[in-house]
């Protein structure tokens, strides 16, 4: 990949070039920022660069091949670990991860995308094993997906690394995670990208379509681009945002809570959020109030509470 294709972050991406031109590489980085925002292309185009920087060009090539397709030895990647529905596909998985989640298989309750301490025993392994070369990068994307003794258990790994080996880190906020990790890795902060710069990403599809993908997009270019080039997931975009714009409407208490019955579900649904995050923010009736139960609404999701009572109370909060 070539830093020219990146989409925005130029002081991310000047600070880890300067990284690899004077040779002051940390053992561990974390890349802290919101969503579909870029950090796992930053952190792709780094591992390549980390790992084939100073190769001759025939070399270089194939082994950024090699690494596009998860087959080199010195390049570990822990990206999706387990897709709802899609469980059984291992070849999807495979796409983004290469570290060995045969326990997955093993034990049903195992099967999640959260990554437990026999993940870390894997990284472990891997991170232990002599590479090819002088380096060995590990990717792990979410690494805020950590259960509390397997934080502590990587913990472990980041306070004395191998020397050559380098870990990038990704997370949606610094926040989620044990504070020795945080100040253990040097942290850069990605924020969200100016329309200007996806625009680009969006010229093929039809003008009101363009619009409408970079309003929903929020400056993340990986939204941008997957809704620009799945036109069903497009429809079913705008059918989510028209939705939510119809729930800050005139609605009664059990039509609203009949549609936020999604955001109760296993796993519930982040992008409906964001399109009530939305919608809220056009409504011609928005007020501090319902922005403040609506903040609420989505700090008490995120806790183990019982979510049909969350969003009942909710609704009847805002009437």
């Amino acid at each position: 990949m070539e830093k020219s294709s990146i989409v925005g972050h130029a002081r991310q991406l000047a600070n880890l070039e300067t990284d690899l031109e004077m040779g002051n590489v940390s053992h561990a980085y974390l890349f802290v920022g919101p969503e579909h925002v870029g950090k796992s292309t930053v952190a792709r185009w780094f591992a390549t660069e980390l790992l084939t920087r100073g190769m001759e060009p025939e070399a270089k090539i194939a082994a950024e091949a090699q690494i596009n397709r998860l087959i080199h030895r010195d390049f570990l990647s822990l990206d999706q670990l387990w897709i709802e529905d899609q469980s059984e596909n291992l070849d999807e998985i495979a796409t983004s991860s290469n570290i060995q989640q045969s326990h997955r298989w093993k034990a049903p309750e195992m099967r999640s995308d959260i990554i437990s301490v026999d993940d870390v025993r894997m990284i472990q392994e891997k991170v232990y094993e002599t590479g090819d070369g002088a380096r060995r990068v590990c990717f792990i994307r979410g690494i805020d997906r950590l259960q509390d003794v397997a934080g502590n258990a990587f913990l472990k790994i980041l306070e004395e690394p191998p020397e050559g080996r380098v870990f990038i880190l990704t997370s949606s906020s610094d926040s989620l995670l044990l504070p020795t990790i945080v100040s253990r890795s040097r942290v850069l902060r990605f924020d969200r990208v100016a329309d200007a710069d996806i625009a680009p990403l969006v010229s093929r599809v039809a003008e009101d379509d363009r619009s409408f993908v970079l309003h929903v997009a929020q400056g993340a270019p990986g939204t941008a681009i997957v809704l620009a080039s799945d036109p069903d997931r497009l429809r079913e975009e705008r059918l989510m945002h028209n939705q939510a714009v119809s729930f800050w409407g005139p609605m009664s208490a059990s039509e609203r809570i009949k549609a936020l019955t999604p955001l109760t579900e296993k796993g519930g649904d982040e992008r409906f959020l964001i399109h009530l995050a939305l919608a809220l923010r056009e409504s011609p009736i928005a007020s501090v109030a319902r922005s403040d139960a609506f903040r609420l609404l989505v700090r008490r999701l995120q806790t183990n509470a019982y979510k049909p009572l969350i969003v009942q109370e909710f609704v009847l909060g805002i009437r």
